[in-house]
C-alpha cells in the first residue's frame, strides 16, 4: 500500500466541487440523448458559455515524488498558472473559444471553454517549495518532492 493512502492525509478519489459539475453535466446530456432531443445551434452556443469544464487529471507518487498530470489540450502555457500555498495545489487557467471565421459554421460544439480551477490538499511530507511544472503536447506535469524525515509515522498508543 503507497504512502497517500496510508497517511488519511490525502485522498485522490475525492471529488471536488468542479467534479460534481462534471457528473451532473454528463447525466443531463445522456438523458437529453434518451429523449432524443437534440440542440440547436443557437441553444449550444448559449449553453456553451455556461458550461462548467475541469480537466482530468491522474495523481501518483514514487519513492522521490508526487506527480500530478493534467489535460490541457490547446491551452498555451502562458495561459495556465499553478500555485502552492498553504499546503494545496492549485491549478487554474482559461481554454479560449474558438471564434467562427468568414464561411465556417460550427454544426456541433461539444468541447467546453472558459476558466477552471483544481486544488488538490498536499499530503504531510510534500516539499511545495521545490515543486516544478512542465507543459508538454497538451499535458501538465506537476512534480513535488517528499521529504522522507516528514512522513507519517506509526506511533503504537498504550491504553490505560
Amino acid at each position: 500500500m503507497n504512502t497517500l493512502a496510508k497517511s488519511n492525509q490525502w485522498n485522490p478519489y475525492q471529488l471536488d466541487r468542479s467534479d460534481l459539475f462534471r457528473e451532473l453535466e454528463t447525466i443531463e446530456q445522456r438523458l437529453e440523448s434518451l429523449m432524443g432531443r437534440s440542440l440547436t445551434p443557437w441553444e449550444m452556443e448559449s449553453t456553451l458559455s455556461q458550461r462548467v469544464w475541469s480537466p482530468v487529471v491522474d495523481i501518483s507518487e514514487n519513492e522521490q515524488e508526487y506527480v500530478v498530470k493534467a489535460e490541457l489540450p490547446q491551452i498555451p502555457k502562458e495561459d495556465v498558472k499553478v500555485s502552492v500555498r498553504n499546503g494545496v495545489l492549485e491549478i487554474s487557467g482559461e481554454r479560449k473559444s474558438e471564434s467562427e471565421q468568414k464561411g465556417q459554421q460550427f454544426c456541433r460544439v461539444e468541447r467546453a471553454y472558459g476558466t477552471f480551477l483544481r486544488s488538490f490538499t498536499l499530503p504531510p511530507g510534500a516539499e511545495s517549495q521545490k515543486a516544478q511544472a512542465n507543459l508538454r503536447e497538451g499535458v501538465l506535469t506537476v512534480k513535488i518532492t517528499k521529504n522522507p524525515q516528514a512522513a507519517p509515522k506509526a506511533l503504537e498508543v498504550k491504553i490505560s
